[in-house]
């Protein structure tokens, strides 16, 4: 379990983000926490150099929709990077155990058949608090995290396209 900030960064030590696109799919369930998730990328994005412009976000409703909205925005080819943010918090059936391992083997796919590097970005946590906590609360924000893995994703992808 993360004990220390998330969010720490330093700028002088990452690409610019100027001449990246980035697409960044947001789950709307549990938004209290996806929702900060999303302006922390967002905002490290902005932060790094990158233009509003060349920022696109989706919501969609769920965290197992997320696969399908990045596998449609890897398919535009338009994109350095894509994002996916989501939150699945474990409740008292298997369900928490087939939407995470959903996702994550969807992320996987796309990561391993596409040219666009899929950040994986959905906390799957034991209980809201541990997910607000990982949402801008005590550990920091993991879409800022988030922000900064598809900057250095997006000039891997570049440099591999030397």
């Amino acid at each position: 379990m993360a004990t220390t900030n998330l969010s720490a960064y330093d700028k002088n030590q990452l690409p610019d983000a100027e001449v990246y696109r980035f697409g960044i799919v947001v789950s709307d369930w549990n938004s209290q926490v996806t929702h900060n998730m999303h302006k922390g990328a967002v905002d490290t994005l902005l932060d790094l150099g990158a233009k509003k412009s060349n920022i696109d976000s989706v919501f969609v409703p769920g965290s197992v929709e997320l696969v399908y909205a990045a596998t449609r925005l890897c398919k535009k080819n338009n994109y350095d990077a894509v994002i996916v943010i989501g939150c699945v918090i474990r409740g008292e059936t298997a369900h928490f155990d087939y939407v995470c391992k959903t996702v994550t083997d969807g992320v996987t796919y796309l990561n391993t058949q596409t040219d666009t590097p899929v950040v994986f970005c959905v906390l799957t946590d034991d209980n809201l608090q541990q997910s607000l906590d990982r949402s801008g609360g005590k550990l920091g924000n993991k879409g800022i995290e988030a922000g900064v893995v598809a900057v250095r994703m997006a000039e891997l992808k570049n440099k591999f396209r030397s």
